[in-house]
């Protein structure tokens, strides 16, 4: 597998997985955190709270997925995955410490969140090594 077919790779799995997420929060949240043992009141506050950030999450992997298929928009769409991944990844962190530890399905949630944060910095570094002048 090429290198660029890689960069590709990892922009799609981490655009369809922003993507996935963020429209089975959006289309039905209660059935989304009840996987992770979280029971929501259908309160309509806590739902459009939960919902709005959701709906964000999903345009978000549109555009990181965009960069899979769109050349010019890899730098952007890799950047913007470390960006989101890793915010993920800082908020859990600190919700560790001030929280407590979760349950190891928020901890597997985290391993990918780190995981693809990397991968798409992975690919940013790569881009500037490419686009760099010879």
């Amino acid at each position: 597998m090429s290198l660029d077919l890689k960069r590709r790779f990892a922009l799609g799995m981490s655009g369809l997985t922003a993507f996935a997420i963020g429209m089975a929060i959006t289309l039905d949240p209660q059935s989304f955190y009840s996987s992770y043992g979280i029971v929501l009141p259908p309160q309509p506050n806590l739902m459009s709270e939960l919902r709005a950030p959701a709906a964000n999450l999903a345009a978000l992997g549109l555009i990181i997925l965009c960069g899979a298929f769109y050349q010019k928009l890899v730098q952007t769409s890799a950047l913007l995955g470390a960006m989101v991944f890793s915010a993920f990844a800082v908020g859990r962190t600190i919700s560790f410490v001030l929280d407590g530890w979760p349950s190891e399905s928020i901890l597997a949630a985290f391993a990918i969140e780190v995981f693809l944060a990397v991968l798409c910095l992975w690919v940013v570094g790569g881009n500037v090594k490419s686009a760099a002048p010879a």
